[in-house]
C-alpha cells in the first residue's frame, strides 16, 4: 500500500489492494469467451441476505405467502442450445433441503440494462418460479443448481462462483408489532445476561410498526484530572444472524463493521443493529454530548453488548441509551431519532415546537419526507453549485498566483464552479517541522503567499471570475492543527487555555505528533468574541463562506474539566457565529464525534448545513476508492436523519476512479466537490453531473432525500455490489433512484427488482419504467405484484458503475389522435424523464403536470429547475411524427424544430428536446423566476 501523504489521517484504509485501470470512463465490455459453459444469476441474490417484506393486510388471509425466484443462464453460443434445467436448492419450506425445479421464461425477462444482448456471443435464457414461505417467521438458505439435460452431473453456482449460500429471512404473517405498548420484559427477550444495573422504560414509539424502549445507567464521576469511566454488560444479543455497527474509526470519523454470529467489535460503536433469525432488527443508539456524557458500545469475551460511559462531571451522571425493534431498519432507525430529538432539547423548546413535530413513519401516500419544508418554488441552496476545493489539485502550498491558476484552467475548459473553497494553509502560522505544532498567529493570511494580502487575492478571484458566488475558507475548530500561537497577535488580543491532547486511536504521523502534546487555545471565555471578529474580519476581506475542520481536538481534551468547558462552548460558538455572518454557509468537517452529533447535528432548530460523511478521498490510494463509497453510503444510514446534508468530500475528475465517484456523489443527495489539478479535467463527466441555469449558473441535480446504502447488512470484505438508494420528487409521482458500485476485483452481474427502489413498496399502484444512465435502455411496463416481469439486470467491471432510475408512467387513449395507418394498441403509456443524460436527471423537475385537453390533444406542462435536454418517454413513439405531431413551447414560444428529436432514431420511445440550445437560440430571459417552463403537445 502506498504511504498517506495527506496530513489528516494515516489510517491504514479497509479494503483490499486494487490493480491500475488506466480509465477514467469505464464502459461495459463482455468477454467474447465464457470462462465456464454458462454463467447464472439469481434474484434473490446468492451470497448475500434478502429481507423479504409479507404483503400488506396478510394478517390473517388463507392466502400463503411466496417468494419468486428468477434466474438469468448465459450460455456461450460456442455450444449449441440446450435443454437446461435448472433447481433451487433450498430448506424455506422445512428444515430438510428440497429442491424446486425453474420453468423457461417464455417472454424477455430481466433485460441487460448496460449493454446490447444482440452484441454479445451467448444465448441468454430465463427461467423463474416460486416457492410458498412458511407463515411463521424465520430464516432459510438457498443455492442454485442446474444440469444440461437430464444425463449431466448438476453444476452447483455456488461453488462455481465462490459464493455463500443465499439467505433469506421472513416475519411472520401475523404482524408482531401492531401495538405502541410494550414492556421491559419485552425488550429483555432478546438479550441474555442484561445486567441489573440497567434500568429499562418503555417509550411510546412515534413510529408505528416498532417497539421503543431508553435505557440508562450510573456513570462513575470523574476524578484526579480523568473523566469516570464505566463499562456495563447489555447482555448477549440472541438469534442474531448478522450484525451491523457504526464504530467510531477513530476521533473524527465514524465507519461501517459487519458481522454475524457472535457480537465482536474491536473499535467502540455509537450505533448497532441486529438482523434476528425471526426478520426483526433490534437497533441500539448510545446519546452522547448531554449532561457532558459519551457513551459507546463495545464487545465482550462472549459476545456481550458492553455499554461503554465516559463521565467528564465531577458527581455520578446518567448515561443513556435508545432502543428499538421493527421488521424493518428505517423504521426503527426512525423511532429512535424522533425520541433522541426530543431528548436532545430543552423541555422549554419541546413545548414550544409541539404543533410542528416532524411526521410519524411511514408518512401517508402522498407525502414524502424531505430534509427541509416543501417551497413553492424551486430555492437553491449554496452548496447546489459546483465546488472546487483547492486541496489535492493545488497543494498545501497556497499562493495566490496558483488559486487563479487554477480557476483560470477551469475556465479555459468550459466548467463553471459556484463556489471556492480556500483549504489548509493560507493562514499565517509558525514555522515548525510538524504542521501540528504550527500555532495560528493572526487572522490576516500569509503575507509570504499573498504579499499584497489576503483581500486583494479575495477581490482578484471575483474580479476575473465573476462566476465564483461564494468563497470558502478552512480553519481548523481550535483555529489550526498547532492551536493558537503564543507568540501571535491572536494570544495577545484573547483570552488563552493550555490543555492536554490525548493521542488519537490512530497510527502513523498524527499519533507521533499528539505524544505528551499540548495546544494553546482560545478560552471558551472568549470564543465567542474570537469567532465574532475572525467571521467578520473574513466578511469585511470578501469571504462569505468556511470549512471548519478538525473539530475532532474537542473531544481530545484530557481533563474533564477542560471538556465539560470547551465541548459545548465550542460548538455554539461556531455555530452562532456562522450563522450572525455567513448564513448557513458553513461546512463541519471531521465533526462525526458524539457530543457534536447530538448536540448539534441532531436538532433542528437552525438551517441545515453540509456535514463531511466519512475519512478523505485519497487519490493515490488504490484500495481506498471502493472502500469510500462503502463507508459514505453505511454512514448515511445515521446521518440522513440529523440536521445535515452529509458531504461525501471531494475528488478528481480526471481520476481511473472519476466516474465511480462522481455517480456516488450524485446519489448522495448531498453537495458535489472536485479538486483537479490544473489542466486535468474530464468535461464530459462533469458535464453528467451539473446543469446550467437560466441564470447561467452551474448547479448540481440533488435527489430529495439522503442517499444510503440498501443492504445494511452486507460485510465489505464480501466483495456485494454497494447499491446507493435516493428518492427525487413526491410520492407516487416521483422517482426512485439506485446507484450500482462495483467495488469487487471481477465483474459482477445483479438482478434488481422494482421493490429494491426507494418509494416503491407491495402495495404500489400502476406502472414504472426503468431507465439506465450509461446506456439510455428502458424497462417498460413494470409492475410491483408482477415480480417475475418486474426485474432488470445490470452487469458491472470492476471500477464499474451504473444508475437506474424509475418512473411512473400514465396511460392515454389518444387513438383519434394517432396516424391512421397505425395498427398498433390504441394505449399511450407516458413519462416526464427530467434531463437526460444526467447522472440523476429526474430531480431537475420541479413538478409535471399531464392531461388530455378538451380539444383531444395531450399537453405536458413541466417545469425544470436547470438547462439541458429534456427527455419525454412514449410507449409508442415510432408511430408518432415529431414535425407533424409534436409542439414544444418555451414561456409560450414554440422552440426550434432541431431541437426536438427522437432519442436512439425512429423506433427510439424518448422524445429529446435540448432546452438549453432553444433557450439561447431563441433569447430568452430568465425574469424574476429561477426554473424554466416547458409545454408539450402531442396531436
Amino acid at each position: 500500500m502506498q504511504a498517506n501523504t495527506r496530513h489528516r489521517s494515516t489510517l491504514p484504509i479497509y479494503g483490499p489492494d486494487r490493480k491500475n485501470i488506466k480509465k477514467s470512463q469505464i464502459k461495459f465490455i463482455r468477454p467474447a469467451q465464457m470462462s465456464l459453459l454458462a454463467r447464472v444469476t439469481c434474484y434473490p441474490p446468492l451470497g448475500q441476505i434478502t429481507c423479504h417484506q409479507r404483503r400488506s393486510g396478510s394478517s390473517g388471509s388463507t392466502e400463503p405467502d411466496t417468494i419468486n425466484f428468477t434466474v438469468v443462464l448465459e450460455s456461450s453460443t460456442s455450444f449449441p442450445v440446450q435443454p437446461w434445467d435448472i433447481q433451487i436448492w433450498h430448506n424455506i419450506s422445512s428444515s430438510e433441503w428440497t429442491a424446486t425445479s425453474l420453468k423457461s421464461h417464455g417472454s424477455p425477462v430481466a433485460p441487460l440494462m448496460n449493454g446490447s444482448e444482440e452484441d454479445y456471443n451467448y444465448f441468454r435464457n430465463v427461467f423463474s418460479g416460486k416457492i410458498t414461505l412458511p407463515s411463521n417467521a424465520g430464516h432459510a438458505q438457498f443455492t442454485v443448481r442446474y444440469r444440461i439435460n437430464p444425463d449431466a452431473e448438476w453444476q452447483w453456482v455456488n461453488q462455481q462462483q465462490g459464493a455463500n449460500d443465499g439467505v433469506l429471512v421472513f416475519g411472520s404473517q401475523k404482524p408482531e408489532f401492531t401495538s405502541l405498548e410494550t414492556t421491559p420484559t419485552d425488550f429483555k427477550k432478546y438479550f441474555e445476561g442484561m445486567s441489573a444495573d440497567i434500568s429499562i422504560e418503555p417509550r411510546k414509539s412515534e413510529s408505528p410498526g416498532s417497539n421503543l424502549w431508553h435505557l440508562s445507567g450510573k456513570a462513575q464521576p470523574a476524578h484526579a484530572g480523568e473523566s469516570g469511566y464505566k463499562e456495563v454488560a447489555l447482555g448477549v444479543p440472541m438469534s442474531i444472524l448478522r450484525y451491523f455497527s457504526l464504530v467510531r474509526i477513530w476521533t473524527p470519523w465514524l465507519g461501517p463493521r459487519h458481522g454475524q454470529g457472535k457480537f465482536e467489535l474491536s473499535e467502540e460503536a455509537i450505533l448497532c443493529s441486529f438482523l434476528r433469525t425471526d426478520g426483526v432488527n433490534i437497533v441500539l443508539l448510545g446519546l452522547s454530548g448531554k449532561d457532558n456524557i459519551l457513551t459507546t458500545f463495545g464487545s465482550g469475551e462472549n459476545g456481550e453488548v458492553i455499554v461503554k460511559s465516559l463521565n467528564d462531571n465531577a458527581e455520578p451522571s446518567t448515561f443513556q441509551i435508545l432502543a428499538s425493534a421493527a421488521e424493518d431498519y428505517e423504521v426503527a432507525m426512525s423511532a429512535i431519532v424522533y425520541e433522541a430529538r426530543k431528548l436532545a432539547r430543552p423541555y422549554a423548546e419541546q413545548e414550544a415546537s409541539d404543533t410542528k413535530r416532524a411526521p410519524v413513519s411511514p408518512p401517508p401516500d402522498d407525502i414524502v419526507v424531505v430534509e427541509k419544508d416543501v417551497k413553492a418554488q424551486w430555492m437553491a441552496e449554496w452548496y447546489d453549485g459546483l465546488t472546487y476545493c483547492t486541496w489535492n489539485g493545488l497543494g498545501q502550498d497556497l499562493t495566490e498566483e496558483k488559486i487563479l491558476r487554477g480557476l483560470d484552467s477551469l475556465k479555459s475548459h468550459g466548467i463553471q464552479i459556484a463556489n471556492l473553497i480556500i483549504d489548509d494553509n493560507w493562514q499565517t502560522l509558525d514555522d515548525a517541522e510538524s504542521q501540528f505544532k504550527r500555532g495560528w498567529r493572526q487572522f490576516e493570511g500569509n503575507p509570504a503567499a499573498f504579499p499584497k494580502g489576503f483581500k486583494q487575492t479575495i477581490e482578484a478571484i471575483r474580479q476575473r471570475h465573476p462566476n465564483v458566488e461564494h468563497i470558502a475558507v478552512w480553519h481548523a475548530i481550535l483555529g489550526y492543527w498547532g492551536g493558537i500561537s503564543a507568540e501571535g497577535d491572536l494570544a495577545k488580543k484573547y483570552k488563552t487555555k493550555r490543555v492536554e491532547i490525548k493521542v488519537p486511536a490512530v497510527g502513523g504521523a498524527i499519533s507521533h505528533a499528539f505524544e505528551n502534546g499540548s495546544v494553546l487555545a482560545i478560552d471558551p471565555d472568549d470564543v465567542q468574541k474570537f469567532y465574532d471578529d475572525f467571521y467578520r474580519y473574513l466578511a469585511s476581506i470578501g469571504v462569505d463562506s468556511v470549512k471548519a475542520d478538525a473539530q475532532f481536538f474537542l473531544d481530545l481534551i484530557k481533563d474533564p474539566e477542560d471538556r465539560r468547558r470547551f465541548i459545548t462552548a465550542y460548538q455554539d460558538a461556531w455555530s452562532i457565529s456562522t450563522l450572525k455572518h455567513f448564513s448557513s454557509r458553513a461546512i463541519s468537517c471531521m465533526s462525526m464525534f458524539p457530543q457534536a452529533i447530538f448536540h448539534s447535528q441532531l436538532p433542528t432548530t437552525k438551517p441545515t448545513i453540509p456535514l463531511r460523511n466519512s475519512d478523505d478521498f485519497f487519490p493515490n490510494i488504490e484500495s481506498s476508492h471502493p472502500w469510500h463509497i462503502f463507508c459514505n453510503a453505511h454512514n448515511a444510514l445515521l446521518t440522513r436523519y440529523l440536521n445535515v446534508v452529509p458531504d461525501w468530500d471531494m475528488f478528481q475528475t480526471s481520476h481511473p476512479y472519476a466516474g465511480f465517484h462522481a455517480a456516488a456523489r450524485c446519489v448522495s443527495g448531498g453537495p458535489v466537490y472536485i479538486t483537479d489539478e490544473p489542466g486535468k479535467h474530464d468535461v464530459s463527466l462533469i458535464d453528467q453531473m451539473t446543469a446550467k441555469t437560466i441564470h447561467d449558473g452551474t448547479v448540481i441535480l440533488r435527489p430529495s432525500l439522503i442517499g444510503r446504502a440498501m443492504d445494511i447488512y452486507h460485510d465489505y470484505k464480501e466483495g456485494h455490489i454497494v447499491r446507493v438508494g435516493t428518492y427525487t420528487g413526491w410520492a407516487r409521482t416521483g422517482s426512485g433512484i439506485l446507484g450500482l458500485f462495483n467495488i469487487s476485483t471481477a465483474e459482477k452481474s445483479t438482478i434488481t427488482h422494482l421493490l429494491d427502489f426507494p418509494g416503491i413498496h407491495q402495495d404500489s399502484q400502476g406502472e414504472y419504467i426503468i431507465r439506465a444512465h450509461t446506456s439510455g435502455m428502458i424497462a417498460s411496463d413494470l409492475r410491483v405484484p408482477d415480480t417475475e416481469s418486474s426485474l432488470v439486470t445490470v452487469t458491472l467491471p470492476p471500477k464499474g458503475w451504473e444508475i437506474l432510475t424509475t418512473y411512473p408512467t400514465y396511460t392515454f387513449d389518444l387513438k383519434a389522435n394517432k396516424r391512421a395507418s397505425t395498427s398498433t394498441p390504441t394505449e399511450t403509456k407516458v413519462s416526464v424523464l427530467g434531463l437526460v443524460g444526467k447522472m440523476t436527471g429526474a430531480a431537475a423537475i420541479i413538478f409535471s403536470d399531464i392531461y388530455v385537453e378538451d380539444n383531444g390533444r395531450l399537453r405536458f406542462d413541466i417545469s425544470l429547475k436547470a438547462l439541458g435536454t429534456l427527455g419525454i418517454y412514449f410507449s409508442d413513439l415510432p408511430d408518432w411524427s415529431i414535425d407533424d405531431n409534436f409542439m414544444v413551447m418555451i414561456l409560450g414560444r414554440p422552440v426550434p424544430k432541431k431541437t426536438v428529436w427522437k432519442e436512439g432514431g425512429d423506433k427510439g420511445r424518448v422524445v429529446a428536446v435540448d432546452i438549453l440550445t432553444a433557450w439561447k437560440e431563441m433569447g430568452l430571459k430568465a425574469g424574476w423566476s429561477n426554473d424554466v417552463l416547458v409545454e408539450v403537445f402531442v396531436g
